[in-house]
């Protein structure tokens, strides 16, 4: 079946104890609502409907599913409902928590709380060339806390990057959207189609995805600190495989950061994953180092000015 766009569920739709007040995102493997529940508190839903294996057309409410397809949704729903299982027992205030998962209209929704305010990916095209490296440690180190709960539950998130890095309006980071369910793979049964983000997705996502683990979540991360840098993400891992024409941070960007800050986000982005962080804990505390003494982002015109005055001084003694 080819890829085709499916039509979300209409506003005012009941959906269990829900009410679908609109539509705020449409993916390749769900659509996600914004409802209220029965006390009429906002939630978040994401419905399982990837494009690939199942069309709803408008004014339909079950999503129509060849028999060639059958064996791969059905196996595709199973770890989408398992995966909300296993999210739901997350409770860290830097994870999007899952209030409620539950089958209806053949296929699954996961529930989710709502948060109030914007996308990292946001925040970078209103910021493209500004964004101060005071920022971007805090961010990061506190969306790591929540990255370190969920690997100690034995999960991968899979999909990390700026689209799915939420900033509340106090500016407390939020991971969204796991693709672990999208990722499973398993012998002798029906796959989904993989599915990753290019530019953040490590070089394991694409071939030798028994390779998976811990470090490859930490590539990602590291491609949205370096798209905080560059306004977009680097260039996608397979190609670099091929021929890597990435600038490195620590060239790149040399004398507008902290070169500590710029080799740590090289070391994520290293094609090797055994020449990564192998942990969150690992990447945290190079994080943290020299957190309290960071400058904010200054011009390379600027540091050029100091220096010559520097030098016009030296030259009078």
């Amino acid at each position: 079946m080819a890829s085709q766009v499916n039509s979300p569920l209409p506003p005012g739709f009941q959906l269990e104890q829900y009410r679908i007040e609109q539509q705020l995102s449409l993916g390749g493997f769900s659509i996600v609502y914004l409802a209220t529940d029965a006390e009429a508190r906002p939630v978040a839903i994401k419905e399982y409907l990837p494009n690939s294996l199942a069309l709803r057309k408008a004014g339909e409410i079950e999503p129509q599913i060849t028999e060639e397809h059958q064996a791969a949704f059905r196996y595709g729903m199973k770890c989408f409902f398992e995966e909300g299982r296993s999210l739901a027992k997350l409770m860290h205030p830097n994870v999007v928590r899952v209030l409620n998962f539950f089958r209806a209209n053949n296929t699954v929704y996961m529930v989710m709380q709502f948060e109030r305010g914007r996308t990292l990916q946001d925040f970078i095209q209103r910021n493209k060339g500004h964004i101060k490296e005071r920022f971007i440690r805090g961010v990061f180190t506190r969306l790591l806390n929540g990255l370190r709960e969920v690997h100690a539950h034995k999960l991968l998130h899979l999909d990390i990057k700026p689209s799915n890095i939420y900033l509340r309006n106090d500016g407390a980071p939020v991971l969204l959207d796991f693709g672990a369910a999208r990722q499973t793979l398993a012998q002798d049964t029906p796959m989904l189609k993989p599915m990753y983000t290019p530019g953040f997705a490590p070089p394991e996502q694409f071939q030798d995805r028994e390779h998976l683990g811990p470090w490859s979540d930490i590539y990602s991360i590291g491609a949205a600190m370096y798209a905080c840098l560059a306004g977009c993400p680097p260039q996608r891992s397979d190609e670099r495989l091929k021929k890597d024409q990435m600038e490195p941070a620590t060239k790149r960007w040399s004398g507008d950061y902290s070169p500590h800050l710029l080799e740590t986000i090289d070391w994520c982005l290293n094609l090797d994953p055994l020449a990564r962080p192998q942990s969150v804990y690992a990447l945290q505390k190079a994080l943290l180092t020299r957190a309290r003494h960071v400058p904010n982002k200054t011009p390379a015109s600027l540091l050029e000015r100091v220096g010559n005055r520097l030098r016009a001084l030296i030259g009078r003694s």
